[in-house]
């Protein structure tokens, strides 16, 4: 089968960008005590005993996964870049990292005590974030947890520089009511969610920053 073009160019974007976007945002979370305070939030509902792993979905150069590590999750990263996975691979040594897509993860269902997708769906085109709430659902165990973290709008941003680079890639901001929709219809429960206003840094292309929390209910 053909591989989807956004997955090729999404794919070479980050591969082209993965040492100098770890180095340039190795501590952003620093900055940021919103985002830290969702991540804790998530680590401690994923933390309770007989949980199975959690997941970082496009984990790039593995700093919410080591974050999520220094919090006592145990915690895996999977990304679609070989060259993230690398740069992951040496920056955290002791963590476990695989190359891998949200839209058809290597993983048996109902094994994962959490799931992360930290900015990790911006590249996926709108019509294929059903696919990827679907594949999350699959794979969350019942009562598992999700943590989802997007950009809020309703607009395509095309980028052919980023990083120091040239490259092609696109960017979505999506609707927080419409991606709670779709979250919902894959069978997702809202526990929680928290939009906030851009920080210094990420003004004044960015916009609102979109957090949401959400659960596998026991009876799926």
């Amino acid at each position: 089968m053909t591989e989807a073009t956004y997955l090729c160019s999404t794919r070479t974007a980050y591969d082209t960008v993965a040492a100098d976007y770890e180095r340039l945002l190795r501590d952003e979370l620093d900055a940021k005590p919103l985002d830290r305070a969702m991540l804790a939030a998530f680590s401690e509902l994923v933390r309770a005993p007989g949980n199975g792993p959690v997941a970082d979905l496009g984990c790039g150069p593995g700093r919410v996964t080591a974050h999520l590590h220094a919090l006592g999750v145990d915690a895996f990263g999977i990304d679609l870049s070989p060259e993230m996975i690398a740069v992951a691979s040496r920056r955290y040594p002791g963590l476990r990292f695989a190359e891998g897509s949200m839209t058809a993860l290597e993983l048996d269902d109902g094994t994962l005590g959490g799931i992360v997708a930290w900015y990790s769906t911006v590249h996926t085109p709108p019509e294929l974030l059903p696919t990827v709430f679907a594949e999350c659902h699959r794979v969350l165990a019942a009562g598992g947890h999700m943590l989802l973290a997007f950009k809020v709008g309703d607009r395509l941003r095309h980028l052919d520089r980023a990083y120091g680079h040239e490259l092609s890639l696109d960017v979505y901001w999506m609707s927080a009511d419409h991606v709670a929709d779709l979250m919902s219809r894959a069978g997702l429960v809202m526990d929680a969610r928290m939009i906030r206003e851009p920080d210094e840094s990420e003004r004044p292309r960015q916009g609102q920053q979109a957090f949401f929390l959400a659960h596998k209910p026991e009876e799926s």
